[in-house]
């Protein structure tokens, strides 16, 4: 018995009869032969460490734009957040947490530069709109590798392409990952707002405070605890008071945070300069790597300055603007 088949016995040994069992996965678009010591979702996990749009989350914006600080968060940090937080429901309900985390570390690496305003930007740019969970799919699918992609299983896709809207996810653990991404980012947003000095704690409503806690750590454990509690025969589900005081949370971060003059006034630069790349590569489209060009060819330039401006980090879209677009001094 090698070590693999070791640890998927020992799954069905320990793991709820909900987990979705390493053994038992719908398996990959191109068959590969198993490894003797890894799980099929341990490897899903590895290959989204090891891939370039992973380590590209780290100079992308999680909410506030290029800030100068060491200690706001990037997508990056977000991604490894979100990933510890649905582990750690996994763990407590007995469920896959390589699969989980697979899907945590996966979830947005299909995100644009400069956080939800460089998506909102695309939306409006590419035919047909464009979706974050949508291009993290066809990073892992399509883009990585130089085109052969990561090869996952479909579980760990599905999980990635369902973790934010429309239909859930076919696995718990997808669907942990779903409810980890909204605690993650409230949580630490509120965490970055008060650093930045656009809220402080005593500004939180207070009913939401008195039912989640005084700081970030408090509210996340009473959230994870509250969902772990609370999960029956397969239905993740928090206390009604609880769901509803972190709804009321939400709904806060979005009027006083997200919506923020101060905190959101460099983001109106970014349509216009979203707008600017995406013109110019449309036209110019043999000057984007060779990756790009490709797809250029072989599915549509439209596709490819899409592929082109979302793999892009925050720092490197600015550098190609400046480049491009602002006169450098010859003499």
């Amino acid at each position: 018995m090698t070590i693999r088949e070791q640890t998927e016995k020992t799954e069905r040994m320990i793991l709820s009869g909900y987990a979705c069992f390493s053994d038992n996965s719908a398996g990959r678009g191109v068959p590969e032969e198993k490894c003797t010591l890894r799980t099929e979702f341990q490897r899903d996990r590895d290959r989204i460490i090891h891939c370039k749009s992973f380590r590209r989350l780290k100079h992308k914006t999680q909410v506030f734009l290029s800030p100068e600080g060491d200690h706001y968060r990037t997508r990056l940090t977000h991604t490894l957040e979100v990933s510890q937080i649905a582990r750690t429901v996994a763990r407590a309900l007995r469920l896959n947490e390589d699969l989980t985390e697979a899907v945590a570390l996966g979830h947005d690496l299909g995100h644009t530069p400069f956080g939800h305003a460089g998506e909102r930007a695309l939306d409006k740019l590419v035919p047909g709109g464009f979706r974050h969970y949508e291009q993290s799919l066809r990073v892992v699918d399509k883009l990585e590798k130089d085109g052969r992609g990561l090869n996952l299983t479909y579980e760990t896709r599905n999980g990635i392409v369902c973790h934010t809207k429309g239909r859930q996810a076919d696995t718990l653990e997808g669907r942990i990952v779903r409810i980890a991404d909204r605690i993650a980012y409230i949580n630490h947003d509120i965490d970055d707002a008060v650093r930045a000095g656009v809220i402080s704690e005593s500004e939180l409503p207070a009913d939401v405070v008195e039912a989640l806690g005084h700081s970030t750590a408090e509210r996340i454990n009473t959230l994870v605890l509250s969902l772990v509690e609370n999960t029956r025969d397969g239905e993740l589900k928090m206390e009604d008071d609880i769901q509803s005081a972190f709804d009321r949370l939400h709904k806060y971060m979005y009027s006083v945070v997200y919506s923020n003059e101060y905190a959101k006034h460099e983001e109106r630069k970014v349509p216009v300069f979203m707008e600017f790349l995406y013109e110019y590569f449309t036209k110019h489209p043999f000057e984007m790597p060779v990756e790009n060009r490709r797809t250029a060819q072989t599915e549509s330039v439209t596709a490819a300055v899409c592929d082109y401006l979302a793999g892009m980090t925050d720092r490197y879209a600015t550098d190609k603007f400046k480049e491009l677009f602002i006169p450098k001094p010859r003499f």
